[in-house]
């Protein structure tokens, strides 16, 4: 069995939007379809951080936004076998139910970061519908009491995930690289394919007016890539437009990582517009995305799919990485990106999924540049500064203390404060 291969697999996969609505729509249809017929009501109970990545990112196909209009638009029409794409194809009617849907909201705190369940109540009749642990994963299913479906709440219940988890969780660079080496056939072809997906949402974006337009922006007076430089600066504009297209809720899909698209773009857009100005072989292309892929699993592994430490943050470390591979760097080489990142941007908070997320990807990846540069100069911070690891590993191991043990109380101020603005 190729463990790397399967992890693979079951992460690389394609969504609509972002995919905290995407689940809460999943849960809505879930319920509504348990039900048999269209709700007079649902009843959402989640927890903050499904909350924040919600609230202020645009929902495909509509104008509606937040977790509510997620859940209504999913119990009113939502195609459950569609998954993390149930959000691709709305209909007027469908939109009209969801914006005149009673939707109660209720925070829990003793549940997991990505949690969300929805009680659908119609006439003489209610449907329970929960997602926890990964974006698409049903813990618990209910129809008028009965209970159909009990998982533990935390996907790392099945022996199968927890596996997965500590694999992933503590692999070294030195048996990353050692397995990418060798990739088959099909992992090189999933990683094409997600820069293929991910790189024509990013083109779409840098031609068409979303967000804050930080691509386009950025990319202003570019007349051409002639230099590395210039293509490491294009390859974060890309990253960017990207972003700011899928926030907007434009209607295009991209291929996630750790259930994040914004990860997912980080992890491949840059890549491939450098590997493109370097003109590498396709194989070499792909493995430098495969690079990037695991390392942003393993560091995912290492916190709460969903926390107040950026995902664009540890992605980019991904790609710092990539970067490295790209320009004939090995272990070496990419164990100082690595602790460049960490001594670089450790602390960038994640204040949910919004238009700004485009300003965070594109200074991530502009710090990968960066790193990857500095790394192939030999050059890196040392373990004297600050929370640097004397190697990438002992770095990755002081990340999740800071993100475990460092920053609970940051997420529950961030929410606090974006909760106040709607008051």
């Amino acid at each position: 069995m190729d463990q790397y291969l399967l992890l693979l697999q079951k992460e690389l996969r394609e969504a609509m939007g972002c995919t905290e609505p995407a689940a809460s729509a999943l849960a809505g249809a879930k319920a509504a379809e348990l039900l048999g017929q269209r709700p007079l009501r649902l009843e959402v109970t989640t927890s903050r951080d499904m909350v924040k990545n919600a609230m202020g990112v645009g929902l495909p196909n509509c104008s509606l936004k937040g977790i509510q209009a997620a859940v209504a638009l999913g119990a009113c029409g939502g195609d459950v076998q569609a998954g993390l794409s149930i959000l691709s194809s709305l209909d007027e009617e469908q939109v009209r139910c969801a914006s005149s849907m009673p939707v109660s909201l209720t925070l829990e705190t003793e549940i997991p970061p990505l949690y969300i369940k929805v009680r659908a109540v119609g006439n003489e009749a209610s449907a329970v519908a929960v997602i926890s642990g990964e974006h698409d994963r049903f813990s618990h299913l209910e129809m008028n009491g009965e209970v159909l479906l009990d998982l533990p709440v935390d996907a790392c219940g099945s022996t199968l995930e927890e596996d997965d988890e500590q694999f992933i969780g503590n692999v070294s660079l030195s048996d990353i690289l050692a397995w990418v080496d060798e990739a088959p056939s099909e992992a090189l072809k999933l990683a094409r394919w997600a820069r293929q997906t991910n790189l024509a949402i990013a083109e779409h974006g840098m031609t068409h007016p979303y967000g804050l337009s930080v691509g386009t922006v950025a990319a202003q007076g570019f007349e051409g890539v002639t230099t590395l430089q210039e293509a490491f600066a294009y390859a974060s504009a890309m990253a960017a437009a990207a972003s700011d297209a899928r926030m907007a809720g434009c209607p295009l899909a991209v291929v996630i990582n750790s259930g994040s698209g914004n990860q997912g773009i980080t992890l491949t857009v840059p890549i491939a517009v450098v590997g493109s100005f370097l003109n590498v072989e396709d194989d070499t292309l792909d493995k430098a995305m495969l690079v990037a892929q695991l390392v942003g699993l393993s560091l995912t592994a290492r916190k709460n799919r969903l926390s107040a430490l950026c995902g664009a943050f540890t992605a980019a470390i991904g790609t710092a990485c990539g970067y490295v591979y790209l320009l004939g760097g090995r272990v070496e080489e990419m164990d100082r990106a690595f602790n460049t990142m960490v001594g670089n941007l450790t602390g960038i908070i994640c204040d949910g999924a919004k238009g700004t997320c485009a300003l965070k990807i594109h200074s991530c990846a502009e710090a990968a540049a960066l790193a990857a540069k500095l790394a192939m100069c030999g050059l890196a911070p040392s373990s004297e500064s600050g929370i640097v690891g004397r190697t990438s590993a002992e770095s990755r191991d002081f990340l999740e203390r800071i993100t475990r043990e460092g920053m609970e109380e940051i997420d529950k101020t961030i929410l606090s404060i974006m909760m106040g603005k709607r008051a």
